[in-house]
């Protein structure tokens, strides 16, 4: 992982090397921080998703990749649906948590974890992401009572995707729900850092 590291790194342009700093400064301060990096398709997310993945695990540190559909899993190593990493439930609302419990094996591996990287959020209801947001405030408080008011407990969380590209489908809904349902309506936003790549 070192070597391929030192190799992606060494072809990341400016655009991508702002955000790889960006995301390595906020992990190693235990910052917690969130982030989303808007571009389209070809413009070399998955790429900086690969390099940051074997920069931290070379490290020992855990990175958790997820994609909220299965064929962008597929491009992540070690990728898996959102559904399925964090436990989300098929219909959601405002109010739902994810399945995640104390004491688990997944818990104990989230309480651990320094980073998550969450591809094609555009795709998701961000009914999704206040789920999981809430299962992880309440897992990270556990280890410290103060996490619990911490966006995704204090875990560094970077989404990306292109809202030009594919939105979430809602059956019979109008374009208004759509939109208003999408990441960047969510009072998640406010606490996104966002970045675009060109």
């Amino acid at each position: 992982m070192k070597r391929i590291h030192t190799r992606n790194h060494s072809i990341l342009n400016d655009e991508q090397k702002i955000v790889y700093d960006s995301i390595l400064d906020n992990i190693n301060q235990k910052k917690g921080g969130v982030f989303f990096f808007y571009g389209s398709g070809g413009c070399g997310k998955t790429f900086l998703w690969q390099t940051l993945c074997c920069r931290l695990r070379s490290e020992h540190k855990i990175v958790l990749l997820v994609a909220s559909c299965g064929i962008a899993a597929v491009l992540l190593p070690g990728g898996r649906t959102a559904h399925s990493r964090f436990h989300i439930p098929l219909k959601l609302d405002e109010n739902y948590s994810a399945g995640l419990r104390h004491g688990t094996d997944i818990s104990e591996i989230l309480q651990r974890t320094d980073l998550i990287i969450w591809d094609e959020a555009p795709m998701q209801n961000c009914h999704a992401f206040e789920c999981v947001d809430r299962s992880l405030r309440d897992i990270m408080s556990a280890i410290d009572k103060s996490r619990a008011k911490k966006p995704f407990g204090g875990i560094t969380i970077v989404f990306g995707g292109d809202f030009m590209h594919i939105l979430l489908v809602i059956p019979k809904a109008s374009r208004a729900k759509v939109v208003c349902s999408t990441l960047n309506k969510s009072k998640l936003w406010e606490s996104c850092e966002v970045f675009l790549l060109k």
